[in-house]
């Protein structure tokens, strides 16, 4: 399976890790809580595999010896990140 990550992808990576977040830390997480086993594989595989495989990828697109600046992945994190806060603030505005 070759996943090509995209702004697209980054942006729906991030709207899945700010809605899945609320309900994995009701169902798992809280103040009380160190964080345990269960709440761990949850954000393992609804918010870190997902934020990878569609943001960063798990092919290398240039050589690992040149020190250049991968101006593409900077702008899918942005784009990760900008959809994730803007989910959020939705969530906040909206009441939910």
């Amino acid at each position: 399976m070759n996943i090509r990550p995209t702004l697209l992808t980054a942006v729906l990576a991030g709207v899945v890790a700010a809605l899945a977040w609320p309900f994995l830390w009701a169902q798992w997480g809280g103040a009380a809580v160190e964080g345990g086993f269960e709440f761990i594989v949850a954000m393992l595989l609804v918010v870190v595999l997902p934020a990878h495989a569609f943001v960063v990828g798990f092919t290398r697109s240039h050589d690992a010896s040149t020190r250049t600046i991968d101006t593409a992945l900077l702008k899918r994190i942005g784009a990760w990140l900008a959809s994730a806060v803007g989910v959020t603030a939705f969530r906040a505005l909206a009441g939910m």
